[in-house]
């Protein structure tokens, strides 16, 4: 019975772990989401806050979003600092 316990409770912990790893991405920092809160109610505000839905809205809609949000991902290290480069 002993073996068992042990085999459920390695099989549990594995898929914890395993959960874990996929798990969404952690949210913006209290800079981005300040300096990003109107660009994501303009943009994205069909997702979560920490949903990876809402970064890639985010990437998808990148040239329309200020130069105040930008800057905030670029400093956070969210996006490279190319898309900083000036909108034509």
């Amino acid at each position: 019975m002993r073996k068992l316990q042990k085999a459920l409770l390695s099989a549990a912990l594995t898929a914890g772990v395993c959960f874990i790893a996929v798990a969404p991405a952690s949210a913006f920092s209290a800079k981005v989401r300040k300096a990003c809160a109107g660009d994501y109610q303009n943009f994205c505000s069909q997702y979560s806050p920490d949903s990876t839905e809402l970064r890639r809205c985010f990437e998808s809609n990148r040239k329309g979003l200020t130069r105040i949000c930008t800057s905030a991902l670029v400093d956070a290290g969210e996006v490279p600092a190319r898309y900083l480069k000036k909108k034509r």
